[in-house]
């Protein structure tokens, strides 16, 4: 499940203090997204998909630093051209948006790759590629939830607050794509430095 804020905390501690010894551009980005929390790398990614217009899944230089800024990510221009720089490996002037995204992820080994996989499509019941309201019935118990047990919230507030844990608080819209589940618990991967405390974890927060 979305991790506990005092994990969530020791992540945002731990990626702002490696932020300020950091000379390389793309683990300078990476650190500031991760300084946002778990959430960080996702919430990035959401705000680029807002300046897609055309569905190209490509940014130019102006997109890129606008989508930084939008994103609260207050880099020096020199900062964000050297970060552009690196990413653009064909020197296209464009990014490739899922490119990007991949390379800006914490490393992974294949082994987190496929519980972090295989925990989606746990939630994913209609097989559709997002997780909503609807997929969480029956494979999320809220009975034991706080507020569902003293009246404050129904069933649907719970498994509305379960998506939003994914999200940052600007851009919740109640689903997650699998591409945004990996981008989160790299984040939380990131965190956990032995592979087989970060696979029980999985396993037992989603009866895997």
């Amino acid at each position: 499940m979305p991790v506990t804020n005092r994990t969530n905390e020791a992540l945002k501690r731990s990626a702002t203090s490696a932020l300020n010894k950091t000379t390389d551009p793309i683990e300078k980005l990476r650190l500031a997204c991760l300084s946002r929390g778990a959430a960080g790398i996702k919430g990035l990614g959401r705000t680029f998909k807002i300046f897609d217009d055309d569905g190209s899944r490509t940014l130019d230089f102006k997109e890129f630093s606008k989508g930084l800024r939008d994103y609260g990510l207050h880099l020096e221009p020199q900062e964000v051209k050297e970060i552009f720089d690196a990413f653009d490996k064909d020197k296209s002037q464009q990014l490739d948006f899922d490119e990007f995204l991949l390379a800006l992820r914490p490393p992974m080994s294949n082994a987190r790759k496929a519980i972090i996989s295989k925990a989606f499509n746990k939630l994913d019941k209609s097989g559709d590629g997002f997780v909503t309201v609807e997929d969480l019935k029956g494979t999320y118990n809220v009975t034991k939830h706080p507020k569902y047990l003293s009246g404050e919230w129904t069933e649907d507030q719970c498994y509305r607050q379960f998506l939003d844990a994914f999200d940052t608080p600007d851009s919740c819209d109640g689903t997650i794509t699998l591409e945004e589940f990996i981008n989160y618990y790299s984040g939380v991967s990131a965190s956990i430095d032995n592979d087989a405390y970060f696979d029980l974890m999985m396993r037992n927060a989603y009866k895997i």
